[in-house]
């Protein structure tokens, strides 16, 4: 995932391989076989094509070591990964023991609403891996405009579909119109 980032982000921001070559000191063939998810970077070859990119090196490394599947590849998922933004938070609960086996894990959320009932309940914490990859099916959390909802993402019909365990909300299906953001996978 972390090639297919660095891809994406080389591509917007309008930089060429051979660009990024020099201004790393990374050679263009290695830098390909990256992009193409053949190597991971080193940590330190990480940090230079971040410095290169002007993004911040934190946000990559959570995408280090995973692998899109094809049905995310197909489903345009990586577009939907950030990379250049961290969560704002305006009040710190405290700090909740984190189990072990979360151990990627990188904040705990309160849960808003009663949406995954009963699996997960109002109020409870969720385990939140910021850009943790998130499998058809599996729970995340997500920014849709301006709400905060965590929900199972669906791939269904060429779409997303974000589904609530509990029945009583309706499934969201995201179009083009909407501002949607994969923030990460949550750990129950």
């Amino acid at each position: 995932m972390i090639g297919n980032m660095i891809s994406r982000i080389r591509k917007e921001k309008g930089i060429t391989k051979t660009e990024l070559a020099n201004q790393t000191g990374i050679n263009i063939g290695h830098l390909t076989h990256i992009e193409k998810g053949e190597r991971n970077p080193s940590h330190k070859a990480l940090k230079a094509i971040c410095l290169a990119l002007d993004i911040p090196y934190q946000q990559l490394l959570y995408t280090y070591d995973k692998t899109l599947s094809d049905e995310q590849l197909e489903y345009g998922y990586i577009d939907y990964v950030q990379y250049n933004k961290v969560p704002a938070i305006s009040k710190i609960d405290g700090y909740i023991n984190c189990p072990a086996d979360f151990s990627d894990a990188s904040f705990a959320y309160k849960v808003p609403d009663s949406s995954m009932a009963p699996l997960i309940k109002e109020g409870a914490y969720a385990f939140v891996e910021i850009n943790g990859l998130i499998e058809n099916r599996a729970i995340g959390l997500f920014k849709l405009n301006d709400d905060y909802l965590i929900r199972r993402l669906i791939y269904k019909n060429d779409k997303f579909v974000l589904r609530a365990d509990n029945k009583d909300f309706k499934d969201i299906t995201i179009n083009s119109r909407d501002l949607f953001q994969i923030i990460g996978r949550i750990y129950i």
